[in-house]
């Protein structure tokens, strides 16, 4: 291996081994949670809050109500819709939602 004369920055090492770890899709599908806000409205967000992004795109929210709970679930195409927006992103393919404890 050759070494080189200068070290290489942080960010590029980072995103060098994402992509050959094949870590990189998954990091930017998971940039959907800091992005809920948004991406839902105020709204929405003031009654959720994004936990995680399974490796097949499920994406788990804790949600104030059960009302609130019955009305995202029929909302779902929307949301779905707004948080596949952003091209080239690994897709969220779903959205399970519990209440928060």
């Amino acid at each position: 291996m050759k070494r080189r004369s200068e070290p290489e920055p942080l960010a590029q090492a980072l995103a060098s081994y994402l992509a050959s770890s094949g870590l990189a899709a998954r990091v930017e599908q998971a940039a959907v949670i800091p992005e809920w806000a948004t991406l839902v409205g105020p709204q929405i967000a003031a009654v959720t809050e994004p936990l995680l992004i399974t490796a097949d795109g499920t994406m788990f929210v804790a949600v104030a109500s059960s009302p609130w709970m019955s009305e995202l679930s029929l909302m779902e195409r929307q949301l779905l819709s707004a948080l596949n927006r952003i091209p080239g992103r690994s897709p969220v393919t779903k959205i399970r939602y519990r209440i928060r404890g």
